[in-house]
């Protein structure tokens, strides 16, 4: 009964339609059709719920021809959908244009290498997680396959992730490109396996200092691959077993200066035996907020370190 459709009624007639409708509508039986309406208390929990589940971190997807990639912002990881054996059966294009590097403010790359393990890994991604702060891990394949679980919290969290071939040695990489290209791409097809993205980004074992001849960089743009090194050391894989207040000395040293007056590419490790750098992080990424850094993930349009 629609009472707005009556635009004339007794105070009587409309009395008894009240009561009709009210006794009409307490016996009705429960047909499983109607939604009860929510309690207070579970309205409350919805909407904790909500504040409470974590944000989907921002990410740029690779276009098929690369033409969205360009400098926005330092801390905003970028992928690709594709691995390369994709990317050959469409016949999309495979080769990384030039990109104009982001100049903007004074960044921070904190870089984590060999990972990730089941110890430290977590350990450093508790104190990024704390801190507000996102980094970039450069995994190995055999190190991803045999923590999954680690690679797909990095991604979660927001980190970039980059790849630092199969299992780092050197005797494969490094007699030839054909040979260096291969465990890159095998080290994408299993992270690819794990998190439905490749990365575009790399960083040679070792450096490409006296390991790289003339024809690998022109080879690693054709397979759209983009290596950065480093220009700040923490030296935590010196074989004198440093300790931390060393990496925390070494980092604030090389962070004064012309050299890295906008971009500090700062070398670490997040693998087995680098405790002293779980211990140091905390306080290197205090210093370089006391400096004045914010804190970027290494992207193809980061700022090469020299």
């Amino acid at each position: 009964m629609q009472l707005k459709s009556i635009k004339v009624i007794s105070s009587v007639a409309l009395g008894a339609a009240l009561l009709f409708v009210g006794i009409h509508q307490s016996v009705q039986p429960w047909t499983g059709t109607q939604a009860e309406e929510p309690s207070v208390a579970e309205d409350a929990a919805q909407e904790s719920a909500q504040e409470s589940a974590p944000e989907e971190p921002v990410r740029v997807f690779a276009a098929d021809d690369f033409s969205n990639l360009a400098p926005s912002a330092p801390d905003i990881p970028v992928y690709d959908k594709y691995t390369l054996a994709e990317r050959r059966a469409a016949g999309l294009t495979t080769a990384m244009p030039k990109l104009a590097p982001y100049r903007e403010g004074k960044v921070a790359y904190l870089t984590f290498d060999d990972g990730p393990d089941d110890k430290n890994t977590p350990a450093v991604l508790d104190i990024l997680q704390a801190a507000g702060v996102h980094a970039t891990f450069y995994v190995t394949g055999k190190q991803a396959e045999a923590h999954p679980d680690i690679l797909q919290r990095i991604y979660d969290e927001g980190h970039a992730i980059g790849n630092h071939s199969y299992d780092h040695r050197y005797e494969k990489l490094y007699p030839n490109v054909q040979g260096f290209l291969a465990e890159m791409e095998k080290t994408d097809e299993v992270i690819h396996s794990i998190l439905g993205v490749r990365p575009l980004i790399l960083r040679a074992p070792g450096g490409i200092i006296s390991h790289f001849t003339p024809d690998y960089a022109p080879a690693l743009r054709a397979s759209g691959y983009v290596e950065h090194d480093w220009n700040v050391s923490s030296a935590d894989a010196a074989p004198n077993h440093p300790v931390a207040q060393d990496f925390i000395d070494n980092i604030a040293s090389e962070t004064d200066g012309e050299a890295t007056a906008h971009t500090a590419i700062i070398l670490m490790h997040s693998s087995e035996g680098h405790e002293e750098t779980v211990k140091a992080l905390p306080e290197i990424i205090r210093i370089l907020k006391e400096k004045g850094y914010t804190f970027g993930v290494v992207t193809p349009m980061t700022p090469q370190p020299w």
